[in-house]
């Protein structure tokens, strides 16, 4: 067995780190053992209240509003959720084990030996939310584009491979590739968790503690530890847990497409009249509303949802703050209204594409996305066939 153990040695205490593979059977018999071993005097597991709520209670997806999700702009943050659980799952299936089983490994143990156990890492939505806000319009798109291919993928690795993710030579170039692709994402996932991770550590008291964390945070945590530990480094966590706001740039960038449409639109009437532009308005409602309708379509969206999602998408434009992913999405969770059953077999049905496409909650997300996709690369395209009209 690999050894995943570190030791952070910051005056009197001595904190101990085990790391570990989220789908790895290895990890959760190492986890156990570390803890029976060390005999720690706490026990400091990386999962949020969230996760560790939904891990075991098998009823949580059953109060679920879909309809609810959409109307608040939650779309995204689910449909990201569960494209990362569902990949966790693939990885894991092969080998038996779900994903975070090392966590509940811990907790459990920590629990049959009487050791205080506490979660400390961040919530995932708000980790999710401070990601999505620090990308800009190009890091979003591959942000989306990453999420989509997830989410299609039948890729599984093998025990073997599983068990390389916790070498140091595997997670530094996966770090690397992560930080050079998506650097914002990157710093939200990996480098404030590992500060986030680090300060609930300290803090949850202990002279002598043991922490749980996936192997790609444990030099990121030791580092951390030390600069609080020499006094570098405060461990308050309140301005990682705050929602950030978009800047100047931000609030503005939503409206270009929308602005820039309508003064093509305006331009055309005034040069050619309004009779002869309406031929540039319907091939702007064509590509517009015909692709977000072709993103349902994909998505195999029921045929009403298909035409909200045709004559939406030129709506949503108007307003960017309603994307046509809302009206799709609403209509399609209320006219295919998931079910119990939808929400008992989520878990599984993640893991594979007909899965997704069978279950209603996945559904209907899937119409929320491509429908969204759809509408956005309709704007884009329409820019050019407009111009190119009005530049004859």
């Amino acid at each position: 067995m690999a050894d995943t153990r570190m030791i952070v040695r910051a005056g009197d205490r001595e904190i101990i780190l085990v790391g570990t593979a989220h789908v790895s059977k290895e990890s959760i018999d190492e986890v156990r053992s570390s803890i029976q071993e060390e005999k720690p005097d706490m026990v400091c597991v990386e999962l949020d209240e969230g996760r560790y709520a939904s891990m075991n209670n098998s009823n949580a997806w059953e109060r679920l509003d879909v309809a609810k999700v959409f109307r608040e702009g939650r779309g995204f943050l689910l449909m990201a959720n569960l494209v990362l659980a569902g990949f966790q799952r693939r990885l894991g299936s092969g080998l038996g084990v779900k994903p975070g089983e090392e966590m509940k490994t811990a907790v459990k143990t920590a629990e049959e030996l009487g050791i205080p156990c506490t979660l400390c890492d961040r919530e995932v939505q708000t980790t999710l939310r401070r990601a999505w806000s620090k990308c800009g319009l190009w890091a979003k798109s591959k942000l989306l584009a990453s999420l989509l291919s997830s989410a299609f993928t039948t890729e599984k690795l093998s025990e073997e491979e599983i068990e390389n993710l916790k070498k140091r030579s595997e997670l530094d170039g996966m770090m690397n590739e992560l930080a050079s692709y998506l650097p914002a994402v990157k710093e939200t996932l990996i480098d404030e968790r590992d500060r986030y991770l680090a300060a609930k550590i300290w803090t949850a008291g202990g002279k002598r503690p043991l922490a749980v964390v996936g192997a790609g945070h444990m030099e990121g945590i030791r580092a951390r530890l030390e600069a609080i530990a020499a006094g570098r480094e405060n461990a308050g966590v309140a301005e990682l847990d705050k929602i950030l706001s978009p800047g100047i740039f931000g609030r503005v960038v939503p409206w270009i497409i929308p602005v820039l449409i309508a003064a093509l639109i305006v331009y055309s009437v005034y040069k050619l009249g309004a009779v002869a532009s309406l031929p540039m308005l319907f091939r702007w409602i064509l590509w517009n509303g015909g692709l977000a309708a072709l993103g349902t379509l994909c998505a195999l969206g029921h045929p009403l949802s298909i035409l909200v999602s045709l004559v939406g998408a030129p709506v949503a434009t108007v307003n960017p703050f309603v994307g046509v992913g809302l009206f799709s999405g609403l209509t399609e969770a209320t006219i295919r209204k998931p079910q119990v059953r939808d929400a008992e077999s989520i878990n599984d049905d993640i893991g594979s594409l007909g899965g997704i496409y069978r279950n209603r909650i996945t559904r209907a997300l899937l119409v929320f996305f491509l429908s969204s996709i759809g509408g956005i690369v309709g704007n884009i395209l329409s820019i050019p066939s407009i111009l190119g009209e009005l530049l004859k």
